[in-house]
């Protein structure tokens, strides 16, 4: 498949999505929302794609939305069409099931920062800087930036940045919990490989499941939470790959599963 604003790579087990307009700073555009989507979907009936990495490259990773089409919302009537296909792009993300990881050079700002937030996982590179700069020009975060940021971070960090919109480094991105691991600037992408590598070796329907788990038990008081664990462990326990994965055990082996 062609695209026009991305670049799309398989290494090994890893669907490497990159963004792709230096010129704008990666400036997250609804064409490049719609090929980020399409080439998913594509790697969610891969069986061959253990991970999805999206980056910006080692320049940065994205400075937000295309302002150029923001200024253009004007009515509410507007901000539903725009917003909402946003939502449904971070949606696309947190419901993948595979593992989605961003791996972060350089800024990462607003929308760019919101996406990453959608992620299951965040590498950033020493020198990446983290900000939500919609106080400054009088907005709000609008892709979910206000209610997935304080699950992340926490309520009190959450509105420090929201409030300050001024970056914070990476160092202090890993000490709240923004980001999962913090590599030398250019290692992002790899470590991501490295840990879609990992994954690799793991059972597809296990991550798929689990990650559906945390997303949903989430929003759910404990004992719903718990009930709903309890309908995904009795339902994998039926799969072919839980027999392969207790069998391989047993028999010092490695297991080959087929997400069966």
């Amino acid at each position: 498949m062609t695209y026009e604003t991305i670049k799309v790579e398989q290494d090994g087990p890893a669907l490497v999505i990159q963004f792709d307009r230096p010129k704008q700073r990666n400036a997250l555009s609804l064409q490049l929302v719609d090929e980020v989507m399409s080439a998913l979907a594509v790697a969610e009936k891969d069986a061959t794609v253990s991970a999805v990495i999206l980056t910006g490259g080692d320049k940065g990773f994205a400075a937000g939305a295309d302002l150029n089409e923001a200024i253009k919302v004007k009515t509410a009537e507007d901000g539903m069409t725009f917003f909402g296909k946003w939502h449904r792009f971070c949606e696309a993300l947190e419901h993948s099931p595979k593992p989605v990881i961003a791996a972060i050079e350089g800024y990462c700002y607003t929308a760019g920062f919101e996406l990453a937030l959608a992620c299951d996982l965040r590498i950033g590179g020493r020198s990446s800087t983290y900000c939500i700069t919609s106080a400054r020009i009088g907005t709000v975060a609008g892709a979910g930036g206000t209610q997935r940021l304080p699950r992340i971070v926490g309520r009190a960090h959450a509105l420090e940045i929201l409030f300050a919109a001024e970056p914070i480094n990476a160092e202090h991105a890993q000490r709240i919990g923004l980001i999962n691991r913090r590599v030398e600037d250019g290692g992002a992408v790899a470590e991501a490989k490295k840990l879609a590598a990992l994954y690799a070796t793991r059972a597809p329907l296990s991550l798929a499941l689990s990650k559906r788990a945390v997303y949903r038990g989430m929003d759910l008081d404990l004992a719903s939470s718990l009930e709903f664990e309890t309908f995904l462990v009795t339902t994998i326990y039926g799969t072919e790959d839980k027999q392969e994965g207790i069998s391989a055990f047993f028999e010092k082996r490695p297991a080959k599963f087929k997400g069966k």
